[in-house]
């Protein structure tokens, strides 16, 4: 099936070209295309934006707005966004991570969509064409949504406090068992000040543990500190089963994997 292709120089006249039925936004294509390809007989037309700010990545002051069609490849080459390569490198093969972009990243299924993990734990804001919202409450109305997202903003994080971890059966670019991002900060004791963890493949889209948050608030990042947030790890989610793993297998592994990131070993 032929698919018609509209480009648009500005992010406004390409959302009102998709009010019409059929249509969906062509970022990097990792997604609609293959859809498309696999027979998706909803997808009738392409729209897409040569919008130059939706290809840029601007740094200053210890924040970054970063462009939503820039890639994986982009961000994991780019001079100062060191703190979250690791995190865009986990995103498939070299061929991906030239395609993939950080909007797409937003839309991924599970168990994809590692990337926006870590944007999640990152606290990121999500521009659209009609405003900016809280990551967490775009990725709880993502199906719902028609309209572009144009950019993802957040504060850097310092090396020391992001951590990310992707698991997966298949090195080096297998597809997700679990993906979890932490965000840590500590008192001048040692203590956990602040945290935020978010979990991929633990529902149908990126999800915080909170329970767990909570739990760390207060302790060492040793093994009997962590003990509890490992304990409520998987409150609150909902692992799906997949060719990939099973649910239960996701929730057991979970406090595994987690308590090696917790503890500097993974």
């Amino acid at each position: 099936m032929a698919l018609a292709l509209q480009t648009f120089a500005t992010v406004k006249d390409a959302n009102g070209a998709l009010k019409a039925a059929g249509t969906r936004y062509l970022g990097g294509g990792t997604l609609v295309v293959r859809a498309a390809n696999e027979g998706d007989v909803s997808v009738s037309g392409l729209v897409m934006s040569t919008d130059p700010a939706l290809s840029a990545i601007d740094v200053g002051g210890g924040k970054v707005r970063i462009g939503a069609s820039v890639t994986m490849a982009e961000l994991a080459r780019h001079p100062e966004l060191g703190s979250v390569a690791k995190a865009a490198r986990a995103v498939g093969g070299p061929a991906i991570r030239n395609m993939a972009t950080v909007g797409g990243n937003l839309f991924a299924p599970a168990p994809y969509g590692d990337f926006a993990v870590a944007l999640l734990a990152l606290d990121a804001a999500v521009g659209t064409d009609d405003g900016e919202r809280p990551i967490e409450t775009f990725l709880a109305g993502r199906g719902d949504s028609r309209a572009i997202v144009t950019s993802v903003s957040l504060t850097l994080p310092r090396a020391d406090s992001f951590r990310f971890l992707k698991v997966s059966r298949v090195k080096p670019k297998g597809v997700s068992v679990l993906s979890i991002a932490v965000v840590l900060e500590q008192a001048g004791d040692g203590t956990v000040s602040s945290a935020r963890i978010a979990l991929g493949c633990m529902a149908d889209r990126p999800v915080r543990a909170k329970a767990a948050e909570k739990a760390l608030i207060g302790r060492m990042l040793d093994p009997d500190g962590i003990a509890p947030a490992l304990a409520a790890a998987g409150e609150g989610t909902a692992p799906i089963t997949d060719p990939i793993a099973s649910a239960w297998y996701r929730a057991e592994v979970l406090p595994v994997h987690l308590g090696r990131l917790l503890l500097g070993l993974a």
